[in-house]
């Protein structure tokens, strides 16, 4: 299931940006983010893998609601299929090794 939002920011609309432009131009893009409160769409190969948007963007109380739920709805997922006895730091750290 893939987490999706409506983030709300001087009704602006996002702007994609791929993860080259993005490196090479960063000091500009950030510049755009705290001055004209501009929210980007990050993409990878075209698709979309993160949002960046200014600290202050707001999300309404039912998009927030909606949000948790789905997030509530996605631990149950991964509760069903965990491992018993297995905490997540052990998990993590099994992976990192």
């Amino acid at each position: 299931m893939w987490l999706q939002t409506r983030l709300h920011h001087k009704d602006e609309a996002m702007k994609a940006i791929g993860v080259r432009e993005l490196k090479a131009r960063t000091s500009d893009v950030i510049r755009c983010v705290r001055e004209e409160g501009q929210s980007y769409v990050i993409t990878y190969r075209g698709r979309a893998v993160a949002h960046l948007l200014p600290a202050d963007a707001i999300i309404d109380e039912h998009e927030e609601e909606l949000l948790w739920s789905e997030i509530d709805e996605l631990a149950k997922e991964i509760g069903k299929k965990w491992p018993k006895g297995i905490s997540a730091a052990e998990a993590v750290s099994d992976l990192r090794r």
